[in-house]
């Protein structure tokens, strides 16, 4: 604890003290003022019910300094009143006695402290007034005794007033204590005393000329429960109470048989207002409490959820970010090692070490596309592309795409299509046919890699009911553990850590095969054996879709032209513009380029070309602000197809790329097929497929 803290806690809080004091003088003057007016019948007596209230709110410390100080005050009545000094220092230290130890009791009682509820104000009450009744005969027999008379004589007048007081009082004192019971309710501190002032007025006025229908009190404490909350409801009350004593005196008189009835019929019926009105207060405060928790739980969570997106938006960036950064450099790096590749003139050991960079390359690309893949399923981002696919053709082309990294390894792999009951081998459904292609490359890619000798099988059952499909991929390779199997679809997870050095990879790609797969509302699974291979297995079911086959686009540009295809590339990097224009020179295409976007626009100013195929991350005038200008421009330039090429794949930026009027999106690192296939499309007047302008993987 810091000095600082420890001083704070050290402090005695006179302000409370100094408010109980004066409301214990308050009351002992009420007292005397009543006793006069009646020639000393027994009416109410609260005093000991504020002491006992602030001996239970209150710090012990803070409690005995107050217990001392309305001692102090009490015996200065007492004697001022003319009471001998014996009897005065006997019943203010009686008095002490009893209020000390009706607090402990209520302490070990555990009913020390707050009042929020209604069960915990009746506890109270209850437990309050049958000690202080116990209490004060005890005290009045000692008093009685002292004098000379019998133990019970007056017991019944000095009991009844300590009993009421503190019945009514000791919940008062306790809930004006307890500042919260103030919050969530509108009424401010002039509203409440200003209710609490008229309806004192307004008891007064009733009970002084003994108008019919006092239940009319219920209104306006109602009223101060609910504008006010506990705290008002019991300034109305007491204020009530406290008005309608002596409006009953002046108006009866000192007559004892009189006066005793109708104050005890006076004091029921407050005591009746207070519990129906506190109750009611005491609900509402709950709700407010309720409601005020669920807004402060309600803005914790909007802030936990800010401060989520946030990371998710900062991590969104940083991949996107990276990405860019990794790409641009690995699409030259790819791009020109192919370019070199197909040198005749390159010696065989030149050749395999081209071979080499371009396969660590490709691994890179895989590895950066896999973390933006398993970033966009975690944040939910994933979305499907469904369309008329043949899933034995997927199937086919992605057994395809394994084969000759297969053939290397001397490996047979066997690629079967059946079906059962109606289901056709060629059916075409509702698909996306990229995903799908992916999680079947991943398996397939999986089985050759752990494989060293035997053969790789993929697949495809059909049926018995239309649209319902089984793919399977087996393999003779190392097999898998079982206690490894529960976690194989997990991040990062592969057998042991030694598989990752020896065979490479992050652990991501069956994570985000398993992710696909239940976004498309099927199932995968594996069976193994250590030692004598794996099989994966996907089913899926899927809508039949019967749409006519496209055509297939041409890649090559020049004879889908009756020219050379004029077509402006855009990039701010020199090594992606000149591998980009050696790419399209070697199609036929006649290229021009130009280093930012201000350049491409005075370029699509000056002359209409076929194709704009422009870069979306540039200093000064960027790709999209350049496309939305060439859009704004007169003339045929403005309808001139655009294409965009970026590092940065992720769905949102293929989104703006097309708002801003571009015609599709070829991600980096480029692939010759990939970047032929789109300007052709381009050029054919098609919309860039998906399959083209997703991934950028190989």
């Amino acid at each position: 604890m810091t000095p600082e803290i420890a001083s704070r806690a050290s402090a005695i809080d006179w302000r409370k003290i100094a408010w109980l004091a004066a409301g214990y003088v308050a009351s002992m003057a009420y007292h005397l003022f009543l006793a006069g007016a009646t020639e000393g019948l027994p009416t109410i007596w609260t005093a000991n019910a504020i002491v006992i209230g602030g001996l239970l709110a209150l710090p012990r410390r803070e409690g005995y300094i107050l217990l001392g100080l309305t001692g102090a005050f009490h015996a200065a009545f007492e004697l001022a009143i003319g009471d001998a000094p014996t009897f005065a220092m006997a019943v203010t230290s009686l008095d002490l006695a009893q209020e000390a130890l009706t607090s402990e009791v209520l302490c070990m009682l555990g009913l020390c402290g707050r009042i929020r509820t209604m069960r915990r104000l009746v506890a109270v009450t209850a437990a309050a007034s049958a000690f202080t009744g116990v209490a004060s005969i005890v005290t009045n027999g000692l008093l009685s005794l002292s004098m000379g008379h019998a133990f019970w004589e007056g017991w019944l007048d000095w009991t009844v007033p300590n009993v009421i007081g503190v019945a009514v009082m000791l919940p008062v004192v306790l809930v004006l204590l307890d500042r919260r019971l103030a919050r969530g309710f509108p009424a401010g501190r002039v509203e409440v005393a200003a209710i609490a002032i008229l309806t004192t007025a307004f008891s007064f006025a009733l009970h002084y000329f003994d108008a019919p229908f006092r239940v009319v009190l219920f209104g306006p404490a109602l009223y101060s429960a609910f504008r006010g909350g506990p705290r008002a409801t019991a300034l109305t009350v007491v204020g009530s109470l406290g008005a309608a004593i002596p409006a009953l005196l002046w108006r009866i008189g000192p007559d004892r048989d009189l006066v005793l009835s109708a104050l005890h019929n006076i004091e029921v019926s407050h005591i009746a207002l207070y519990v129906v009105c506190m109750g009611s207060a005491l609900a509402l405060a709950r709700q407010a409490r309720l409601q005020a928790m669920l807004t402060r739980g309600q803005a914790v969570a909007r802030a936990a959820q800010a401060r989520a997106q946030a990371a998710s938006q900062a991590k969104s960036d940083f991949l996107a970010t990276m990405s860019h950064e990794i790409r641009t450099p690995l699409n030259s790096i790819l791009g020109f090692a192919e370019l070199v590749a197909e040198d005749p003139g390159l010696t065989e050991a030149n050749r395999r070490r081209l071979e080499l960079v371009g396969r660590a390359g490709r691994s890179l690309a895989d590895l950066v596309n896999d973390l933006l893949d398993f970033s966009r399923v975690e944040a939910g981002r994933m979305e499907l592309s469904p369309g008329p696919a043949a899933p034995a053709a997927v199937l086919r082309d992605a057994a395809a795409i394994v084969e000759p990294t297969a053939e290397a390894k001397g490996l047979a792999l066997v690629v079967e299509v059946e079906a059962r009951g109606d289901a056709d081998p060629e059916a075409r459904l509702m698909l996306d046919e990229t995903r799908l292609r992916q999680v079947l490359l991943n398996l397939l890619a999986n089985a050759v890699k752990f494989t060293a000798e035997g053969r790789v099988g993929a697949r495809l059952v059909l049926g018995p009911a239309l649209g319902q499909m089984l793919f399977e991929v087996t393999d003779t390779g190392i097999g898998i553990a079982p206690e490894v199997r529960s976690r194989l679809f997990q991040r990062f997870s592969q057998a042991d850590s030694s598989i990752t050095r020896h065979y490479g990879g992050a652990g991501l790609g069956l994570a985000i095969s398993k992710a696909l797969v239940r976004i498309m509302g099927g199932d995968i699974g594996v069976e193994s054996t250590p030692g004598q291979g794996s099989r994966f297995w996907v089913r899926l079911d899927a809508e039949p879709a019967a749409v006519a086959a496209s055509p297939e686009a041409s890649a090559d540009l020049v004879e889908a032209e009756a020219r050379p295809a004029r077509i402006l590339l855009v990039d701010d990097h020199p090594m992606n513009r000149e591998l980009g224009e050696a790419l399209l020179v070697l199609a036929g295409c006649d290229v021009a380029t130009a280093d930012d976007g201000a350049a491409a626009v005075e370029a699509a100013r000056h002359e209409v070309f076929d194709l704009i195929l422009m870069d979306v991350h540039m200093p000064g005038m960027d790709g999209l602000t350049a496309t939305r200008t060439i859009r704004a421009l007169p003339g045929a330039s403005a309808a001139t197809p655009i294409v965009a090429l970026s590092a940065d794949a992720r769905p949102e930026q293929i989104a703006r790329c097309r708002a801003a009027g571009m015609k599709g999106h070829v991600a980096k690192p480029i692939h010759r097929e990939r970047l032929l296939a789109a300007v052709a499309d381009a050029l054919a007047g098609e919309g860039a497929e998906d399959e083209a302008i997703g991934q950028g993987a190989p």
